[in-house]
Parts: structure tokens; C-alpha cells; sequence
């Protein structure tokens, strides 16, 4: 039995499971056919059409975003997280930044911008409205009136448009302390027959997002449609195979980028239409329509949407979720199949944070953490381990014995671990185990907006970030960035150097080739783990020193595991 090879096996099949399961993609709903008229006084009444495109063609010409927000008359939005304006031609939120959140760690980056106009670079915006037959609607053109001057925390703001035929149209916005806008729509009707109008949601979004969409990270449409997210599309996927439409209750959709959500959420009572669509002028939407509303002589219709556009914090989405009822609204962060056991892992580590004030010496503390806890389990793999190192030499004289009769090897191999009371597989299950930790530590710094841009000490000035300072350059005494596959930064040459050592600790391979790859492996791995987030590379460098002097305690302790004595 060739305990080294099995261990390699054991930790690449165990790898492949892990990583695998994230390709898996489930759910569709078709869009439930609707009737195009209802009966109201003896009168047909058309029915607006759920698949109808509410929005404006986009402007031909791409000019300065100052510009074109000066060109049409604004509502100020101004909350302690967020800042920018709603245009009232249209009714559109297309102005917005994140205060909290900076495009670099440098001290004059300007704050996160989420959304923008229309006609200006990167035009993502928001707008609520109705579509609707037989009756004059409100449109991209509309200028609506507002109710005051800005929408703030507590203060919220009314938009009104008369279309002169008997309809006053309402949108009362609101904001929260958070991103969540509440928008109350309705159609007072005073003219002298029924009409039927759908009100509608969306989110235009003229370009795919910057952040690459891949099998470890979704970026792009998402939605949760009766209770299921659904992470199925890409931008890709809507340029190749055009719309996709939803038959929901309740639920929600929109657009997701590495850290950021913009997302319209319809009454979670209510059943919807909803979809991914292509804009007649390019661009995607997210749409979301619920039934027509048949709106008699003297009555009014209501129908209340919120809209989700800032940061995906953890805390946050799971607060709306149980307050407000939003189904699956942590679903916006894709953690992936291992969800039950990655936000264990990040509540332990936000928990440290908010403790400690630091998330480098909270990844410090996580590691510690979970060495302690698997310290029997550990304790059990390096006795295994120091009792193979003993048995060396013997094993090396079955192999000289038997080398042209495998069976035979295999068989007295055995039978020498079974006199021996070795186990050459005990030294796989801490590996084992380490694994999903690892890759849980590896999705929450890529996808945790809460550690995006926090420092440790001294030069890691963003443990999101790969680590920057590398010897290539004499670290950064001199005046050129060397090529980012050969820019090791100081943490991942510490992260090979543990690693060496701590091979050398255990008992070295039989096989010659395999003595080799043990040997270099290090080295690889310093070049593999240098583009990965610096905080990544911190745990495993602690997480090899712990063990390195849990090793060096069991030699201590048991003096004769160490060395291998003459074979007899």
C-alpha cells in the first residue's frame, strides 16, 4: 500500500467533490398565460400586456455623466449611506453612490457608484410606472411634481402627474437607514369609465457588470421566483438566448456584481410576472409586473414595490429578510452548496472582527480556533505520522526484498502495519477537514463585502487584496511593477517556507518521485497562492505554523518518534 500516493488521491477526489457540486444549476418557470380583456359594467376592458417594454430607447451618444444630470430637473436623495438624485423626467432613480464604500483604499478614492443616468457612461438606473390600454400613461418623457425638495431618512416624498383625461398617478417614495426604497404606486381614477392599468418595476442596466462572472462567484441576473433562487443566467446567457420569463408569488429580481445588489422586490403576497429581458435598444432589464388592475369611476389602485441597490451585507439582507418578509433575500450573496457551512465560518470571523477591531488578527484568532478544535484530531495524524517515520527503514528493506513481486509487497506491507498498529491513512483526515474550511474562507474573503478594503498591519493594507509588497521589485524601492505572475508578495514567500518546513517534519516518501514532488510542492504553491486574497494567505501561513509546533511538541514529548532507527 503506497500510503503517500492514497494520501494525494484522497485530498484531489475530496476537492473535486467540493468544487464540482457548485456547477450544479436547477429551476424554470414559464410565464403563465394571461387574458387580454375583462368584462367591467357590461364593458370590455383591455388588459395590459405583461411582456410590454416600458422603457425608453437609450441615447445614441455616451457623454459626461455632469452633464446629463444637469440637463433634467432632480429630487436629492441624501441618507447616511447613501447620495444622489431621482429624476423626475421619468421618474427614475438614476443617481446614486454608496458613502461607506470607496472604488480603492487610496485616501481621496471617491465613494462606490451603483447607479447612473441614462446617456451617461455605465447607465444603470431604476424606475417604477404602469403600462396599460385605452387610457394616457406616464412615460420616459414624463416630468412628474414632487412634494418637497429631497428624500431623506423619515422624510418621504410624493410624485404626482395628471394626464388631464380624468387619472392622477402617485409614487410616494420612501428610504430606510439601510438601501431599501419603498415605493407606494397609485392611480386615482376620476374619469367616467373603468380602466385597466398593470404597474410595473424595473431595473435597466446598460452594460454586464466589470466583476467576472464564474463557477465560484455569480455575477449578473438573479432572483428568488416561489421561493427558489435562481443563479441560472448570465448576461451571456441572455445575449445568446434572449428573455427569460417568471411566473412567481412573491419573491424578487435583479442584477448582482461581486459586492453589489440592485434589486426589485413586489409584494410577497401578490403573484407576478417577472423577467430578464433585453432592451429594445440593447442593455438588459429586470422586470417585475403583477396582475392588471381594473381601476372603476371614484376608486384608486395601490400596488407597493421596495428596490434593494447598495452594498450585500450579511446582517443587512438577513434584517430585511425576517422584517420585511423578502423571501431568500440572503440568496443574494451566492455562497454556494456549502452554505450551511460557510456563513458559520463567516459569523465566527464577523463576530471576532466586531470583538477585536481588526480582521487580520480575527482570521489570526479563526485559525487558532480551529487548530484547537482539531488539536486531538491532529495529535492522532502526527503520532500515525512519526510512527511511519519509525517504520522506515523496515519498509525500505520490504521494498528492496520484494521489488520485482508487487502483490507480494503489498501484502507484507500490510501485514507490517497490522504487527506495527499503524495506520497509514490517519494522517489524511486533518487534511481532509481542512479543505472545507479552507474553501469556506476562501468564498467569504471573494464574496463578503464586510471585508472588502480592511486592513492588517504594516503594508496589507487590504486583506481582500492579494498581498502588494514583493522582493521582485526590492519592495518597491524600485520603480516598476513586475508581471503578476512572478509578483510574490511576502506572505505567500512565508506561506512556502512554513510549508518546507513543515514537510520536513514528516516522514519523507519511499518513492523517489514522489520525494520530488513533496519537495517542490512548496514552491509551487507559493506561485499558485500569490494572486489569492491576503487573508487566505494569512490563515494557512498560521495555520502551518501551529502545526509545525504541534509537531515539534509531539517530538518533544515522544523523542524517540523523530528519528528512525537501523532496520534489522
Amino acid at each position: 500500500m503506497n500510503d503517500s500516493r492514497n494520501m494525494i488521491w484522497a485530498i484531489v477526489l475530496s476537492a473535486l467533490v467540493l468544487f464540482g457540486w457548485s456547477f450544479i444549476s436547477e429551476r424554470y418557470f414559464p410565464t403563465a398565460n394571461q387574458p387580454s380583456t375583462k368584462i367591467v359594467d357590461g364593458k370590455s376592458v383591455p388588459l395590459p400586456k405583461p411582456q410590454a417594454d416600458p422603457t425608453a430607447d437609450s441615447p445614441a451618444a455616451i457623454r459626461d455623466r455632469r452633464i446629463v444630470l444637469a440637463e433634467t430637473p432632480r429630487l436629492r436623495i441624501d441618507t447616511p449611506l447613501l447620495q444622489g438624485s431621482i429624476n423626475l423626467k421619468g421618474a427614475r432613480i438614476d443617481d446614486l453612490v454608496l458613502k461607506k464604500h470607496r472604488e480603492s483604499i487610496a485616501a481621496n478614492s471617491p465613494p462606490i457608484r451603483l447607479l447612473s443616468p441614462g446617456g451617461a457612461p455605465d447607465a444603470y438606473f431604476a424606475s417604477f410606472g404602469w403600462t396599460g390600454e385605452g387610457v394616457v400613461l406616464p412615460g420616459p418623457d414624463t416630468v412628474w411634481t414632487a412634494s418637497r425638495d429631497r428624500l431623506a431618512l423619515g422624510s418621504p416624498v410624493t410624485l404626482s402627474w395628471n394626464n388631464g383625461r380624468g387619472q392622477l398617478f402617485q409614487i410616494r417614495l420612501s428610504v430606510d437607514n439601510g438601501y431599501m426604497f419603498t415605493a407606494d404606486q397609485q392611480v386615482t381614477n376620476t374619469g367616467p369609465g373603468a380602466i385597466a392599468v398593470r404597474p410595473f418595476s424595473l431595473i435597466n442596466r446598460a452594460d454586464p457588470s466589470k466583476d467576472p462572472d464564474s463557477w465560484t462567484m455569480h455575477v449578473g441576473p438573479v432572483g428568488v421566483f416561489n421561493g427558489a433562487a435562481n443563479y441560472d443566467w448570465g448576461f451571456e446567457d441572455l445575449q445568446e438566448s434572449g428573455d427569460q420569463r417568471f411566473s412567481t408569488t412573491g419573491g424578487w429580481l435583479g442584477f448582482t456584481d461581486k459586492y453589489w445588489l440592485t434589486a426589485v422586490v413586489p409584494h410577497q403576497n401578490s403573484n407576478v410576472e417577472a423577467g430578464f429581458l433585453r432592451g429594445r435598444a440593447g442593455g438588459f432589464q429586470a422586470v417585475a409586473t403583477p396582475a392588471p388592475a381594473i381601476v372603476a369611476p371614484g376608486k384608486a389602485a395601490r400596488q407597493q414595490f421596495r428596490l434593494f441597490a447598495g452594498a450585500k451585507e450579511v446582517a443587512l439582507l438577513e434584517r430585511y429578510e425576517d422584517q420585511l418578509g423578502i423571501a431568500n433575500f440572503d440568496k443574494a450573496i451566492d455562497w454556494g452548496w456549502f452554505e450551511w457551512f460557510m456563513k458559520p465560518i463567516f459569523s465566527v470571523l464577523n463576530w471576532l472582527f466586531a470583538m477585536i477591531g481588526n480582521f487580520g488578527v480575527a482570521i489570526i484568532c479563526l485559525t487558532i480556533i480551529v487548530r484547537g478544535l482539531m488539536f486531538p484530531i491532529a495529535q492522532k495524524q502526527f503520532k500515525s505520522m512519526a510512527a511511519m517515520r519509525v517504520l522506515q527503514p523496515k519498509m525500505k528493506t520490504l521494498q528492496d526484498r520484494y521489488k520485482d513481486d508487487k502483490p507480494r509487497l503489498q501484502q507484507e506491507m500490510l501485514k507490517l502495519y497490522q504487527e506495527e498498529k499503524v495506520n497509514p491513512m490517519a494522517g489524511c483526515l486533518p487534511i481532509l477537514l481542512q479543505i472545507p474550511i479552507f474553501y469556506a474562507l476562501y468564498k467569504v474573503l471573494m464574496l463578503a463585502v464586510e471585508m472588502r478594503h480592511e486592513p492588517f498591519v504594516l503594508w496589507i493594507k487590504d486583506l481582500s487584496a492579494p498581498d502588494p509588497l514583493t522582493p521582485i521589485n526590492l519592495f518597491g524601492f524600485l520603480n516598476f511593477t513586475p508581471p503578476a505572475f512572478i509578483a510574490i508578495g511576502v506572505l505567500p514567500i512565508l506561506l512556502g517556507i512554513t510549508m518546507w518546513l513543515q514537510f520536513k517534519l514528516n516522514p519523507a516518501p519511499m518513492d523517489p518521485i514522489q520525494k520530488q514532488v513533496f519537495g517542490i510542492m512548496p514552491w509551487v504553491l507559493m506561485f499558485v497562492m500569490a494572486p489569492f486574497a491576503a487573508g487566505l494567505q494569512l490563515y494557512w501561513t498560521v495555520s502551518n505554523i501551529l502545526t509545525i509546533a504541534q509537531q515539534k511538541l509531539l517530538y518533544a514529548k515522544y523523542p524517540g518518534m523523530q528519528a528512525a532507527p537501523e532496520a534489522k
